[in-house]
C-alpha cells in the first residue's frame, strides 16, 4: 500500500512540476514574442504549484527532507530526543488529521464556485489541502508507529 501511495505522489509531483514549468515557459514566451500572454497561464501556474507542494509534502516528510534544527535538538540526551520526536509526531499527526476533516468541508464549499481564468470548480483547487493533509498524516503516522516500535525493542 505504501509503495502505491509513494508512486502516485511521485508521479503527481512530477506532472505538477512539469505543468508548472510548461505554463511559466509559455507565459514568458508569450510576453516576449506574442502580442499578449494567454490570461489562463498565471492561474494554471498557481494551480500546478499548489498541487506540486501537495503531492511533494508527504514524500519530503518520508525522506526526511524538511528543515530540522540540529543545534538545538542535539543538546538533549538520546532518551529525551526520542521522546521529543514522538511528541512532535503525535502533535503533527493530530494537526493534519484535523486539517483533513476541515479541508473536506472546505472542498465542498468550493463546489459551487468557479475559477475566473480556467473555469474549473474551485473544489478542485481546495482538494489539494485534503491531499496534503491526508498524505502528511499517513506518513507521520507510519513513522510514529515505527518509532514507537523501535523504542520498545
Amino acid at each position: 500500500m505504501k509503495a502505491i501511495i509513494h508512486k502516485l505522489l511521485y508521479y503527481g509531483t512530477l506532472i505538477s512540476t512539469y505543468g508548472l514549468i510548461a505554463s511559466v515557459l509559455l507565459q514568458i514566451f508569450a510576453r516576449f514574442f506574442l502580442p499578449s500572454a494567454p490570461p489562463w497561464t498565471e492561474e494554471a501556474s498557481r494551480l500546478f504549484f499548489i498541487y506540486a507542494v501537495a503531492f511533494g509534502s508527504g514524500l519530503a516528510f518520508e525522506n526526511n527532507e524538511f528543515i530540522f534544527l540540529d543545534w538545538f535538538f542535539n543538546k538533549f540526551s538520546e532518551k529525551a530526543k526520542r521522546r521529543i520526536i514522538i511528541i512532535i509526531e503525535v502533535l503533527s499527526c493530530t494537526l493534519f488529521v484535523i486539517m483533513f476533516f476541515y479541508s473536506i468541508q472546505f472542498t465542498r464549499l468550493g463546489y459551487s464556485e468557479f475559477s475566473p481564468g480556467l473555469k474549473y470548480r474551485m473544489s478542485f483547487a481546495f482538494a489539494s489541502m485534503a491531499l496534503l493533509s491526508a498524505t502528511m498524516a499517513y506518513f507521520i503516522a507510519s513513522k510514529l508507529y515505527s518509532d514507537i516500535k523501535k523504542g520498545r525493542e
